[in-house]
């Protein structure tokens, strides 16, 4: 499947976005690293009809809920009820962390890309 400290290695210090996603298939779950270079941010925003499993595989930062503000550091774990507000917000040294969720099924206004 994948060396996710490997890919975190490989990743550009000033690189962000999703550096990882389980490609395999058939399944019924969706994992992602994302990373955020230090300082960077996601806005806050109302998370998807399912729960949410975050684990925190290098460095540092915070998540906004509604609810609370939640200090992260390697190795936290946070689980976010479906629907959610959440918000990440890197510290000084960047944020990588791993989601796992059910699968969801394609929108169905929204184009599937697939492989050639």
């Amino acid at each position: 499947m994948g060396d996710l400290g490997a890919e975190l290695a490989a990743a550009a210090a000033d690189s962000g976005g999703a550096i990882w996603t389980l490609a395999e298939d058939p399944r019924d779950l969706d994992a992602n690293v994302i990373r955020l270079p230090a300082g960077d941010r996601i806005e806050p925003f109302d998370g998807p009809d399912l729960d949410v499993l975050v684990v925190v595989l290098s460095g540092d930062g915070v998540l906004r809920t509604d609810a609370e503000v939640v200090t992260l550091s390697e190795g936290s774990a946070v689980w976010l009820p479906r629907c959610a507000r959440r918000g990440f917000a890197a510290g000084d040294r960047g944020l990588a962390y791993l989601t796992v969720h059910r699968r969801r099924e394609p929108e169905p206004l929204m184009p599937r890309l697939r492989e050639r």
